[in-house]
């Protein structure tokens, strides 16, 4: 499967990369048709970006009659560069570039979805709060709007306060924002609570979580579905009552490990990389962490499928359709 850079040589400049530059992987239904479109975003803290909420989700909403794209971001893997604005400006030139070229991939522009899980959740609901403040460099994709046509948050990170998953922000932030007391770090904290930032012309959104959530609090979901009430944004809201956190399709293939090629850990086999050819120095051995946790669960290890939960992009389809 091709790899789609959607930034140009020059314009990427973290610098924890190595070689590393966001990207896209297509999944796309082969008849010739114009179709809607989903961008894919699995979570990870913002850490990593973990294998079983890309290929799974995106091969499930081709058959529901969606051209897809999996979408591979930034990551502050070493807590060393936070990742601030970065990940949430990689998805707005993701949702331009896929515009600019909907001749070529057979996507109907004004049919284009955002789909993002836990912190990746965030990271779209980032979008659909700040698009019309996104700028992007090269003024050709600027022409481009790159406000979603609407969103599907699951289980996402969404506030930094009471109910927040705290390493998320301190992965997006710094490893000291909430300890720090200064009106910077209070600000930053603010800005990237999204629930106090929906504004009405925000895209509409499906909203999904499990009430027994055991990572990030259920209320991030109640949080932003307020929100959007309040502003009079199309929504729908929907808990189901077990299951834990990052379930994507908790389905046979999902349950046996059985999640398509790690191409979103990018980013984390070229950190492993460097490390390894001493271009970085890695003092508390993260680099087998890394490798650890992106592997698959062990071939005799038993995970519980949910099969109630596995309706929610049926449920989405709806919602989407709706609109």
């Amino acid at each position: 499967m091709d790899r789609i850079d959607i930034w140009n040589e020059g314009e990427y400049t973290y610098p924890m990369a190595f070689g590393f530059r966001p990207n896209l992987r297509a999944y796309l239904i082969d008849d010739g048709e114009a179709h809607p479109c989903i961008l894919v975003l699995p979570g990870g803290g913002y850490a990593v970006v973990v294998p079983p909420e890309g290929e799974l989700v995106a091969k499930r909403f081709n058959e529901l009659g969606y051209n897809c794209f999996v979408m591979t971001y930034t990551t502050n893997q070493l807590m060393r560069v936070p990742v601030m604005d970065q990940a949430m400006k990689d998805l707005a030139r993701a949702i331009r570039f896929v515009r600019r070229n909907s001749s070529e991939y057979h996507v109907d522009p004004g049919h284009l979805y955002v789909c993002g899980f836990s912190a990746a959740g965030h990271v779209c609901a980032s979008v659909c709060d700040y698009w019309e403040d996104i700028a992007d460099p090269d003024p050709e994709y600027d022409s481009f709007s790159c406000r979603p046509d609407a969103a599907i948050l699951s289980y996402p990170v969404i506030t930094s306060g009471e109910y927040a998953h705290q390493d998320s922000f301190r992965f997006l932030l710094g490893t000291d924002i909430y300890e720090r007391k200064d009106e910077e770090a209070k600000a930053l904290l603010d800005r990237y609570s999204l629930e106090k930032h929906v504004k009405p012309a925000n895209p509409p959104c499906f909203i999904w979580q499990t009430e027994t959530d055991n990572l990030v609090p259920v209320q991030n979901s109640y949080l932003y579905a307020e929100a959007l009430k309040e502003k009079g944004v199309r929504y729908e809201h929907k808990t189901f009552p077990r299951g834990f956190h990052g379930l994507s399709i908790p389905n046979d293939d999902w349950a046996t490990g059985n999640h398509g090629e790690p191409y979103t850990a990018e980013q984390s086999f070229a950190l492993v990389k460097a490390i390894k050819e001493g271009k970085l120095e890695d003092p508390d051995n993260v680099a087998d962490t890394l490798l650890g946790f992106l592997a698959p669960p062990p071939a005799d290890m038993e995970i519980p499928s949910f099969p109630e939960v596995c309706v929610w992009p049926e449920m989405a389809d709806r919602f989407l359709k709706s609109l």
